[in-house]
């Protein structure tokens, strides 16, 4: 199937803006299933990319070394919202492997949890890289540094071995050559790859499927671990009021999603005993992240993988309002999806 979609934004009824995405829908073997008319378009795999930059954690045992719990690994692979609770989760780390918040790269961001946000302007708490939703990212890879004997200075560069490990395990997760990622600087400053987002789509199918396959090797274990982490701990993996832990939460762990920046969004559907795991990648031309809620469940809604009763729960990201600065409900955001014939 082909498709064109958009997200149009209303002001009452009047069409004020649009927002034209991209995606591609595939199986665990890289097939499309269903697409946009770039299914193939390359670009950067931000923070959708956290559960295989995860995955030599847990691949190669040191998850276990370490006895980290499953909402620990959520953490890692999570861009969390800087609340209390996600920044004890990342605390409790640190001080279990014996770091300090001062390490991690990542620098301070203002959180967007409202109560640490009022603590932070308030004095009542000092900014930290603990507030910086990629921290507990950057913390499991510290604990993989350590774990390999890797130096923890530099940890960010591309030359560094977790680097290269990360590029080769991202790589091969997607289906694609090492030397085929590009590379250039996160927002964490982290390295972060571009990728074609069928080879995502292919990536999420592949992590998902893992959860089906009791038998699997050990990469397909580890991968169905760090699965059922994120779908078991929705909103440590995002927080209260996202698209990603809406989707995993009312669903019951089904779909598996993960957003990143400039308007990504990666969804993995758990297959049954007769339909293929499926791996769906969404971006949004111009980056706004408001546009990739309402477009991912329009996509899942027309391709039959929400009922009709998840998404009356999913109502508030299907159509989002639009509100002014006192808070009045001026408009709307809606997904416009139209199938076209292959040319």
């Amino acid at each position: 199937m082909r498709f064109q979609l958009e997200v149009i934004a209303r002001r009452g009824t009047i069409a004020e803006s649009r927002h034209h995405l991209e995606a591609a829908l595939c199986d665990a073997d890289g097939r499309l299933q269903a697409e946009t008319s770039e299914p193939r378009a390359v670009t950067t795999f931000r923070s959708s990319a956290k559960p295989f930059q995860l995955l030599p954690l847990v691949e190669r045992g040191h998850a276990d070394r370490y006895g980290f719990s499953e909402e620990q690994l959520a953490v890692m692979a999570a861009s969390h919202t800087g609340s209390p609770h996600h920044v004890a989760l990342v605390q409790g780390l640190l001080t279990q492997l014996g770091l300090q918040a001062s390490q991690l790269v990542c620098g301070f961001h203002e959180p967007s949890d409202p109560e640490s946000l009022a603590r932070l302007r308030s004095g009542t708490e000092r900014p930290s890289s603990l507030y910086n939703n990629c921290s507990g990212k950057h913390v499991g890879l510290l604990a993989l540094c350590m774990a390999e004997g890797w130096p923890l200075e530099g940890y960010h560069l591309l030359e560094h071995p977790l680097q290269q490990l990360l590029r080769r395990t991202v790589a091969e997760c997607c289906g694609l050559a090492s030397e085929a990622l590009g590379t250039a600087v996160d927002g964490c400053s982290l390295v972060v790859f571009a990728l074609p987002l069928s080879a995502m789509a292919r990536g999420y199918a592949r992590l998902v499927d893992a959860t089906t396959r009791a038998d699997g090797d050990v990469r397909t274990r580890a991968l169905a671990r760090i699965a059922r982490a994120m779908t078991s701990h929705p909103v440590t993996v995002e927080g209260e009021g996202r698209v990603s832990t809406a989707l995993m939460q009312v669903t019951k762990g089904r779909l598996l999603a993960k957003c990143g920046a400039e308007g990504l969004q990666l969804v993995g559907v758990v297959g049954g005993h007769t339909d293929r795991s499926l791996g769906l990648a969404i971006k949004c031309d111009d980056g706004a992240m408001r546009a990739t809620g309402p477009a991912t469940i329009a996509v899942l809604e027309h391709l039959g993988m929400l009922s009709g009763a998840e998404l009356a729960a999913l109502a508030e990201h299907h159509t989002p309002k639009v509100v002014n600065v006192v808070g009045l409900g001026v408009g709307h955001l809606e997904a416009v999806l139209r199938v076209v014939a292959h040319a």
